[in-house]
């Protein structure tokens, strides 16, 4: 059996901590049965519309989710077929042996860093004023959004109002730092990271 790459490892690893929170689970669940917007299950599950949003954003990274426009409103739905394909690949035999590698860790001040910013409930306590701290806050924020994938305005600020109310400054900080990028009709999408 030849051994998972870095990028299958990632992407296994991204997998798991999508379906290890119990509110990502919740919302795959409903989405199960039917499409729902943000308002919809945000009702359901009692969260505030902006806390939905940034789930919804790590799962759509993930691949479990998508959204199409209908109206006013994006209506997710559930990628089974993403769900079966990632069972599948995790279940062939001598993968799992492949993932017990140690995975490489970010360096101690960017942990502490994250430590000091982050709220235990993945919000921001505040945007760091200092550019080298705020650069590892704006790579984490960054993983909220997938590659390939492109996002109105509105849809970056709702996913970014999960982290902090001040989504202005945040959208300029990841494209400043070209985290992002965006077009001149308000469109955005997460730059590739180059090696």
């Amino acid at each position: 059996m030849k051994p998972l790459n870095d990028d299958q490892n990632l992407e296994l690893l991204e997998f798991f901590k999508a379906l290890a929170d119990p509110s990502r689970l919740k919302i795959l669940c409903l989405l199960a049965n039917q499409s729902m917007t943000v308002e919809q299950l945000s009702e359901a599950l009692d969260l505030r519309a902006s806390t939905i949003s940034h789930h919804l954003g790590y799962l759509r990274h993930v691949g479990l989710v998508s959204a199409s426009a209908q109206g006013w409103y994006n209506h997710y739905r559930l990628e089974s077929d993403t769900l079966q394909q990632m069972t599948r690949r995790l279940l062939e035999p001598g993968h799992l042996g492949y993932l017990t590698a140690p995975e490489p860790a970010l360096p101690n001040w960017e942990r502490q860093v994250l430590a000091d910013f982050l709220r235990p409930d993945g919000s921001l306590r505040e945007i760091p004023a200092r550019r080298k701290k705020r650069q590892v806050i704006l790579q984490h924020l960054r993983q909220a959004f997938q590659v390939g994938q492109r996002y109105s305005e509105a849809e970056v600020n709702r996913m970014l109002e999960a982290f902090h109310p001040d989504t202005a400054t945040l959208r300029r900080e990841l494209v400043g730092e070209g985290l992002m990028a965006r077009q001149g009709g308000g469109e955005y999408w997460r730059v590739e990271e180059t090696k």
